[in-house]
């Protein structure tokens, strides 16, 4: 008795050959590869989730930190960010426009959205360079008490708007001495000194008295909570430091996690970009030579473009996730 045993057909599902899904090596790869990278991103973000509903009341406001535009003073928030996402979001588009062009085997018309594609990824990548060196650099000062607790200052005579420690903080005739490299026979590393010192700040706050601390505080409101004057002198008394933008140790903003993983998320996610963009000038240059017209396909076109809608999506979460929740 003869038994047949029937795999079912190429057209709709695998059918035990070399190509599972219709799909190539290549892009079987590609889609392992996005798999297991989602993951990673997965991870991340949910890590930041739980961080973030830990420190719920202290975590910093993402529209009072992400106010920049460029070439522009002001107030602006998330401006900036909604750009760059517009941007990258239009570069997912010419990256399909890229590779229908590559089925209908048009040389000219994926040179073109290529190019788009790597103009759009570059003004990212150079967009996020942008935020991260002002989110470093930061904009008002803030103290820094023992406890780790970041107090930022307000105007009252100005609607408690913020207010930066250059325009209050008074000058005093201090030494305020920075190891170098030319001074002295023991040369000691040494990080900068902030603008200006503890006690300059102290001295400007006690002269002016519209000056008041807000803490990192949320109150019911969904507003940073803000100390009367009383309690403005007593907090400044816990001080020890003076905090100038944000690094992985200091935070102007608030909650050091916040900026942990600003750098670390947005800076993998920018360097998925930057890869992606010089992987985009190497297919770039290979259809311009001509390579995938000989060889009758297009398919690399089509393998990047998966590449590129992927980061694409995860900046859609980190977007989300990030800035707007």
């Amino acid at each position: 008795m003869e038994t047949t045993v029937t795999t079912g057909t190429e057209d709709s599902v695998w059918g035990g050959g070399n190509k599972p899904l219709g799909a190539s090596y290549g892009k079987m790869m590609m889609w392992f590869f996005i798999v297991s990278d989602a993951l990673t991103f997965s991870g991340f973000l949910a890590a930041y989730g739980f961080s973030r509903f830990k420190f719920i009341e202290t975590w910093p406001i993402a529209d009072e930190v992400f106010t920049h535009v460029p070439f522009f003073h002001g107030n602006y928030p998330m401006i900036y960010v909604a750009f760059m996402t517009f941007i990258l979001i239009m570069s997912s588009v010419t990256m399909v426009l890229a590779v229908d062009a590559g089925h209908k085997m048009k040389q000219n018309k994926v040179i073109i959205y290529m190019f788009l594609t790597i103009i759009g990824g570059a003004i990212f990548v150079g967009s996020q360079a942008w935020e991260w060196a002002t989110f470093i650099r930061g904009d008002y000062g803030a103290l820094e008490t023992k406890g780790g607790r970041i107090l930022q200052f307000v105007d009252a005579a100005n609607d408690n708007k913020r207010i930066a420690i250059g325009d209050f903080a008074k000058s005093m005739p201090e030494t305020r001495e920075q190891h170098t490299k030319d001074a002295g026979i023991w040369y000691m590393g040494e990080s900068s000194l902030p603008s200006y010192s503890l006690n300059e700040v102290l001295a400007g706050l006690k002269d002016n008295p519209n000056i008041l601390v807000r803490t990192e505080q949320i109150n019911d409101e969904g507003h940073k909570t803000i100390l009367n004057r009383s309690e403005t002198l007593a907090k400044v008394n816990q001080a020890v430091r003076v905090v100038e933008g944000a690094n992985l140790v200091r935070n102007e903003y608030g909650s050091r996690l916040f900026a942990d993983f600003f750098f670390f998320i947005t800076g993998f996610h920018g360097f998925h970009v930057f890869s992606g963009v010089v992987i985009n000038v190497i297919i770039f240059l290979n259809v311009v030579l001509g390579t995938y017209e000989r060889r009758g396909h297009y398919e690399m076109v089509e393998k990047v473009g998966l590449y590129w809608h992927f980061v694409d999506l995860v900046w859609v979460f980190v977007f989300t996730f990030f800035y707007l929740v």
